[in-house]
């Protein structure tokens, strides 16, 4: 340990030995602040014996772990990590309505450029006549699919709200 203490022992104010449990998981730069959080929601000594009872090959998850939930409780004492969790499910659903109206706005929309564009095929089969002109009505047609992007549909659904 010649870069001095690890995060534990120098939150802990201790040597840090040759065998600490903790030195390869808390650094001496982050590992303090992580380790707080640990020692106030866990303590030392229960997060010691945690980590002595995992597989060597299983401790850094569990420290990964140990550290979140830590640090989750210190933000939220009442509901630590589960209220993260929470707002991500609402999230989750709130994303699903929103796709959802997407969709349905979308097949809207394109139901409607079908019916015109039929609509469309009957008016140019039926007009022969070279004194009517359908031009100006193919470039209204065009511009209106053109103008209708999924961006101004989602913008339409958030202004609802």
């Amino acid at each position: 340990m010649s870069s001095g203490p690890c995060g534990a022992c120098k939150y802990l104010r201790r040597k840090c030995v040759k065998g600490c449990i903790f030195a390869p998981y808390f650094d001496t730069e982050q590992g303090m602040s992580h380790f707080a959080a640990v020692h106030k929601v866990f303590g030392a000594s229960n997060a010691s014996k945690l980590l002595l009872s995992i597989p060597a090959n299983k401790r850094l998850e569990t420290v990964i772990t140990l550290c979140y939930e830590a640090l989750a409780r210190v933000r939220d004492p009442v509901y630590g990590c589960v209220a993260h969790i929470f707002t991500l499910q609402q999230q989750v659903l709130t994303l699903q309505a929103e796709l959802a109206y997407v969709q349905a706005r979308l097949s809207t929309l394109q139901s409607a450029s079908s019916e015109v564009a039929a609509t469309y095929s009957n008016i140019s089969s039926v007009s022969m006549d070279p004194l009517f002109d359908t031009t100006g009505f193919h470039h209204v047609l065009d511009e209106e699919l053109e103008n209708c992007d999924i961006h101004s549909v989602a913008v339409d659904f958030v202004s609802r709200r």
